[in-house]
C-alpha cells in the first residue's frame, strides 16, 4: 500500500531498491558462499536434484549451472551422480560438508534479516509477504519453464 502522497510506481520502484539493497546484506552474512552459490544449494537441498532442474528453478544458463556445480563439487560442498533413468542427466547432492555450510549460512542471513524486519511497523507480515513472493517466483518460473517445451 503506497504511503500518503506516494503512487503506486512511487512504492514499487521503493521496493525494487529496498530488495537490491537486502540482497547485498543477505550476501554479507553468507560468510563463505556467494548468493549464487547459496540459491543453488538451497535449490539441490530443497530436492532439484538435477543440474538442469536447478537451472531452470534459478534462470541459469547451462554455462552458468555447470560452473556453480564445477565450483561447488571442488570445494566439497556438492557430488554429482547419476540418474538411474537417465543417464544422460546429472544427480547432485549436498555433501555433509555442504549441508553444514548451508546450515550456517541461512542461520546468518535468518538473523540479518529478522534484525532487519524488526525495524519495520509489522515484520510478521513483511516476512509473510517475502514467503508468498518467493512462491509466486516460483509460480513464474515454472509458467516459463512449461512455455520453453
Amino acid at each position: 500500500m503506497p504511503s500518503p502522497g506516494e503512487s503506486r510506481e512511487q512504492t514499487a520502484t521503493s521496493a525494487v531498491r529496498a530488495l537490491a539493497r537486502v540482497s547485498r546484506l543477505l550476501e554479507r552474512s553468507s560468510g563463505e558462499l556467494n548468493l549464487a552459490h547459496y540459491r543453488v544449494l538451497s535449490a539441490v537441498a530443497s530436492g532439484d536434484e538435477r543440474a538442469s532442474r536447478v537451472a531452470r528453478r534459478l534462470a541459469l544458463g547451462r554455462p552458468a549451472i555447470s560452473a556453480a556445480v564445477d565450483a561447488l563439487t571442488k570445494r566439497g560442498l556438492l557430488v554429482r551422480g547419476d540418474v538411474d533413468a537417465d543417464h544422460r542427466a546429472t544427480a547432485l547432492s549436498l555433501t555433509p560438508e555442504g549441508e553444514r555450510l548451508l546450515a550456517a549460512t541461512e542461520a546468518e542471513m535468518i538473523k540479518g534479516l529478522l534484525a532487519l524486519v524488526a525495524r519495520t511497523p509489522d515484520g510478521d507480515v513483511v516476512l509473510e509477504s517475502l514467503g508468498r513472493l518467493g512462491d509466486a517466483i516460483d509460480e513464474v518460473m515454472a509458467e516459463r519453464s512449461a512455455g520453453n517445451r
